[in-house]
């Protein structure tokens, strides 16, 4: 079965950076897409980054765009999102998650506060 396990989440002062990781298994890792989505308290789960396969090509929400990236290993089963000048409002739970035929998985989450 797809599993997918976030690690890497954290408290970090704003302007402060992070890097957040995701081990797949149960399918095809190399011929999915990959997505970063995220949950703040109160809100819906939003995408932040995404990144295809095979050409690695990848779209970023316009909030985290320049701050965020977003890449994969192909070879590990691993997406990561480097997280650079983190500001309050990226305070959220941070899933990873694949879409396989019609059905989206999800990780457990990640959570990060971003604080003073």
């Amino acid at each position: 079965q797809v599993q997918l396990v976030e690690s890497g989440g954290g408290l970090v002062q704003p302007g402060g950076s992070l890097r957040l990781s995701c081990a797949a298994s149960g399918f095809t890792f190399s011929s999915k897409t990959m997505s970063w989505y995220r949950q703040a308290p109160g809100k819906e789960r939003e995408l932040v980054a995404r990144i295809f396969s095979p050409d690695r090509s990848t779209n970023y929400a316009d909030s985290v765009k320049g701050r965020f990236t977003i890449s994969r290993d192909n070879a590990k089963n691993t997406v990561n999102l480097e997280m650079n000048n983190l500001k309050p409002e990226d305070t959220a739970i941070y899933y990873c998650s694949v879409l396989i035929v019609t059905r989206r998985s999800w990780g457990q989450g990640t959570q990060v506060t971003v604080s003073s």
